[in-house]
């Protein structure tokens, strides 16, 4: 299985997995131009996706599927909450295909389970994508973590997770007391402190690559967000990166 973060933060997040004939995204927060010119450089086209999967409504996270699902006729798959909370802004698009939070489908060479997440969105969901030898985790956007969050990712080989912001810049930042409140709550976005916990609770052998998302531009630094996540990873053996907003990771392989 190949993916790539296309792009992670406040002002847009795509994620592009491929395995076999099948090709997918998992959310398109920036406009469909700007998610081809990524796909371009990786030397995939937009014309070869089979499905686009939404995690929420926000526009950081669905700013561009309308666009692309009309252009490509490409189906978007999203469960009801985020539907209805992001009609106005998806718009009129190919094809809608509806699935219910927790259920696990087979799309084509992939097989999609939905977990549910804890954020300030109507059904906010993650994803955990896996083609029979190797799975890859989707998990940002989330204020809190549980048990059965860590239940659904255990044995992930690849994990794209939040790193969302430093407390203590947050403490310091710009944000004003009230969006700092938001940020910090249980529907607001992980610190690097409690990811890095979390991620500490899912290593393994197996655990091939993790990449650090969501990185706030305002209250977080990737040399604060690596550090964070290396402190717990100790000998492990895995390769670790940092998403930028501004342009693609490179296509990383999971081997089975």
């Amino acid at each position: 299985m190949y993916f790539s973060v296309l792009g992670s933060g406040s002002k847009g997040n795509s994620v592009y997995i491929e395995s076999g004939q099948t090709a997918i995204l998992i959310d398109a927060g920036f406009s469909g131009k700007e998610i081809g010119a990524r796909l371009q450089s990786l030397g995939r086209r937009i014309e070869d996706l089979d499905a686009l999967f939404i995690t929420h409504e926000h526009h950081d996270h669905i700013h561009g599927a309308g666009v692309l699902s009309r252009r490509c006729n490409i189906p978007v798959y999203s469960n009801y909450g985020t539907l209805k909370g992001g009609e106005k802004l998806l718009g009129r698009h190919f094809k809608h295909c509806e699935f219910g939070t927790g259920e696990t489908f087979q799309m084509q060479d992939l097989r999609v389970r939905t977990f549910s997440i804890s954020h300030d969105a109507a059904e906010p969901v993650g994803f955990l994508v896996g083609n029979g030898k190797v799975t890859l985790a989707y998990c940002t956007d989330t204020g809190k973590v549980s048990r059965l969050l860590g239940q659904r990712l255990m044995g992930c080989n690849g994990l794209i997770l939040e790193f969302n912001h430093d407390l203590q810049m947050l403490k310091n930042g710009p944000y004003p007391l009230a969006l700092q409140q938001r940020v910090r709550s249980d529907h607001g976005h992980l610190a690097n402190e409690a990811a890095a916990e979390f991620l500490q609770s899912l290593l393994h052998d197996q655990l091939q690559y993790v990449v650090l998302a969501h990185l706030s531009a305002a209250n977080n630094h990737p040399e604060l967000a690596i550090n964070a996540a290396r402190n717990v990873v100790g000998d492990i053996s895995l390769q670790l990166r940092v998403a930028s907003q501004m342009a693609a990771t490179e296509l990383i392989f999971l081997q089975g």
